[in-house]
C-alpha cells in the first residue's frame, strides 16, 4: 500500500523552537519538519536561543542536528525559507536583507494569502514597551515562568513513559492566571494595532508562547505559537484557508479563506 504523502501547504509559519536551550522539544519539532510539504517556511524569531546559549550551557545532540537537517532538507527540495529573526537570536538582525539561494533574512515581512490578504509577519518582541510594565513583578514572573517549563518538562516525560499524548502543563496554568490572560490581550491588541496603521488586513506572529487564530473588529491575528509549550505551527492551503496545527499535524483552528484572488506570497514590509 503506498504511504500517504501529507497535504502541501502554501505557507507554512513557525517560532519560538528555541532551539539549544534545555526546555525546546527539538525531537518532535524535527518530527514535524520531516513530514512537512510547503512552497515557503517562515522561520519568526526565537528559532535558535542564541541568549540561553550565551547565558548557560548549550542543550544540543542528535534531535537539535536533525532539526538543522530537516531544514536544509526542506531547502533542497525547493521550499523557500525566510528567517524574521526575534529577541532571543536577536545578533541575526544583523543580516537583514541578506538573500541566499532560497533562504533569506528579513527585518518583518508581508505575506499575501492566496485569496489576496496582507499579513504582516513579525516576531512582536516590538510590543513590548507596550505590553511590558517592569519592575520587580515581572522580573518574579520570569524565574516562574522558567521553573514551570521545567515542571512541564518533568510531567511531560512521565506521561511519555506512561504512552500519553504530550500536554501542555504550563499552558494550563497561564489560562489559569488573570494577570497572564489580561497580558495577553494587551499583545493581541497591540499586534492588530500595527497591522491597521500600517493599512494590512491581519498580523502573523509568536513571542508570547501562546497560540492563537481568530479575527477581531475585521483583522486577523495569527500566532503561531512555539515549540516550548504549545507545540504548534500556522499553516496556509492551498486556497488561502489558516490553520492552526498542533505537532502531530491535526487541526486546532482556522479561518475560512475570502474568495480567490491572484497573489504572490510575499515581499518584505
Amino acid at each position: 500500500m503506498p504511504t500517504r504523502l501529507p497535504p502541501r501547504r502554501r505557507a507554512v509559519f513557525v517560532s519560538d523552537v528555541h532551539l539549544g536551550s534545555k526546555h525546546c522539544h527539538a525531537a518532535e519539532f524535527a518530527d514535524f519538519l520531516g513530514g512537512l510539504r510547503c512552497d515557503r517556511l517562515y522561520l519568526v524569531g526565537d528559532i535558535v536561543d542564541l541568549w540561553w546559549m550565551a547565558q548557560r550551557r548549550a542543550a544540543w545532540g542528535n534531535a537539535q542536528h536533525r532539526v538543522i537537517e530537516a531544514l536544509h532538507k526542506l531547502r533542497r527540495d525547493g521550499t523557500e525559507l525566510i528567517y524574521v529573526p526575534g529577541n532571543h537570536d536577536r545578533p541575526i538582525r544583523r543580516f537583514c536583507g541578506l538573500s541566499l539561494p532560497r533562504m533569506a533574512i528579513r527585518r518583518r515581512a508581508i505575506h499575501v494569502t492566496a485569496d489576496g490578504r496582507r499579513l504582516l509577519v513579525t516576531h512582536g518582541d516590538d510590543y513590548d514597551g507596550i505590553t511590558h510594565f517592569g519592575g520587580f513583578q515581572e522580573r518574579f514572573g520570569d524565574w516562574l515562568y522558567y521553573r514551570i517549563l521545567t515542571g512541564n518538562q518533568l510531567y511531560n516525560r512521565l506521561r511519555r513513559r506512561m504512552g500519553r499524548r504530550y500536554w501542555s502543563l504550563s499552558e494550563f496554568l497561564k489560562s489559569r492566571s488573570g494577570a497572564a490572560e489580561r497580558y495577553i490581550n494587551r499583545f493581541v491588541q497591540a499586534g492588530i494595532d500595527d497591522a491597521v496603521r500600517r493599512g494590512l488586513d491581519g498580523i502573523v506572529c509568536g513571542h508570547i508562547h501562546r497560540a492563537g487564530l481568530l479575527r477581531r473588529d475585521g483583522c486577523i491575528y495569527a500566532n503561531d505559537g512555539d515549540w516550548v509549550e504549545s507545540l504548534t505551527a500556522l499553516a496556509e492551503d492551498p486556497d488561502g484557508t489558516l490553520r492552526l496545527l498542533a505537532h502531530t499535524g491535526e487541526t486546532l483552528a482556522e479561518l475560512p479563506p475570502t474568495g480567490i484572488l491572484p497573489a504572490t506570497l510575499s515581499h518584505a514590509a
